[in-house]
């Protein structure tokens, strides 16, 4: 059956505006040695170098082009009971006083700074960049399922390319239904150039898709539904947030969380095939929301594991031979506003190679960790990009990556 729906309240003229451009101090030693065994003995598939203009297989390989997303018609997003069930009761308030409004203008204009300047860091590191449109979030739009306003165009959460594929995401909250609107004048483009395009099915996003019971519980009892699967999302239509996927080349890690549900999983598993295997991770965590701030993998064989989540399938790893590194405590200050996400924030970092890696300035203790790693690290500002929802691997989705399709377990 096919959905249809109506637009009211919107000036599309007015409100998408195109524009023109787009750890210990062994573990250095060992990480070299693992990437020594790695070319040697990973199982490197036969494929021809691709003529697509999108090509990427893992986190972590040369990076040479990217999507960095935008700031500006940032919106907070309604109250809901999807916003409820991945966000903290304390920032609650603030979504109810402030949803369908543009995010503080003083605010947004700091992190559309920051995310400027990161641009300029990347073209200098020899990376190509690419923009999504401007699009005013705060604009109300109605379905026949629901009304809503948006949020704001970060490319990871809608975006997720495998191979010289690049797949849009049937994403969890009803404020990121159009999000996707931001990013058509690119995808067309690399569509045009070569690359496969697909959108996963749209969700109808009715009251079925949300347990509406689930909030009546304390955060210790979701935290308990959680390791029996139950979470704020059901399984009435397959949904996910493509940042809940990450990729170490034909091993695809993914978490059931408040925005992927099983049916989203498996219809990944199924559109991609016996060409990838897809693991379904679990972590102790009340409030699972995209993997990159829990699980983030940094080179082949060596993954940032958040110390206070721990993975319940961790020993796959250890047998596989994989470094464990778990990052130090955060250093943002308490008083800093950070609306729809934590501090863990400082391990959502983005690999250019597996030798240079782009990481918060004010993280100290990060930065020496991966000093210790032997990465060696380029500092830039994100605090004020942070309070928006996402650090540097959030804020990006990497386009092409110079590398193969290779097997790491």
């Amino acid at each position: 059956m096919m959905l249809r729906f109506c637009l009211r309240e919107v000036n599309m003229s007015r409100i998408f505006k195109p524009i023109s451009l787009r750890t210990s101090t062994n573990v250095s030693t060992a990480f070299r040695g693992f990437l020594h065994r790695s070319s040697t003995i990973a199982n490197v598939s036969n494929i021809p170098s691709s003529t697509s203009p999108v090509c990427s297989y893992n986190e972590w390989d040369h990076l040479e082009e990217v999507i960095v997303g935008r700031a500006e018609g940032a919106t907070v997003p309604p109250l809901t009971v999807g916003i409820k069930g991945s966000t903290v009761e304390e920032n609650w308030n603030f979504f109810s006083k402030y949803g369908g409004r543009n995010f503080p203008l003083d605010h947004v204009n700091k992190a559309r700074a920051e995310l400027d300047e990161f641009c300029s860091v990347l073209r200098r590191e020899g990376v190509t960049v690419r923009r999504p449109d401007i699009v005013d979030f705060s604009v109300k739009y109605t379905t026949p399922d629901f009304t809503s306003t948006g949020q704001v165009a970060m490319p990871r959460d809608l975006l997720i390319v495998i191979g010289d594929e690049i797949i849009e995401s049937p994403m969890g909250w009803r404020s990121r239904f159009f999000e996707y609107r931001a990013y058509r004048s690119l995808l067309k483009e690399y569509f045009n150039g070569g690359a496969k395009w697909t959108a996963a099915p749209k969700p109808q996003m009715s009251d079925e898709l949300y347990d509406e019971e689930y909030m009546k519980y304390s955060v210790e009892e979701r935290q308990k539904l959680a390791t029996q699967g139950r979470f704020v999302t059901t399984e009435f239509e397959p949904c996910f947030d493509a940042a809940d996927f990450i990729r170490a080349g034909k091993d695809i890690f993914v978490q059931r969380s408040q925005v992927t549900n099983n049916m989203g999983i498996e219809w990944m598993r199924r559109h991609l095939g016996d060409k990838y295997n897809i693991h379904v991770l679990s972590f102790d965590d009340p409030h699972p929301l995209h993997i990159d701030s829990t699980f983030n993998i940094i080179g082949p064989g060596i993954v940032l594991l958040n110390p206070i989540r721990p993975c319940n399938q961790i020993n796959m790893f250890k047998k596989a031979g994989w470094k464990i590194v778990h990052p130090p405590k955060p250093m943002m200050p308490d008083d800093h506003p950070l609306w729809l996400t934590s501090k863990w924030l400082s391990m959502n970092v983005l690999m250019l190679d597996p030798t240079r890696v782009v990481v918060d300035k004010n993280e100290k203790s990060t930065i020496e960790m991966f000093e210790k790693l032997g990465i060696k690290t380029i500092p830039v500002s994100i605090r004020f990009a942070n309070s928006l929802g996402g650090g540097f691997h959030c804020w990006t989705c990497d386009i092409r990556r110079r590398g193969k399709l290779e097997s790491y377990l």
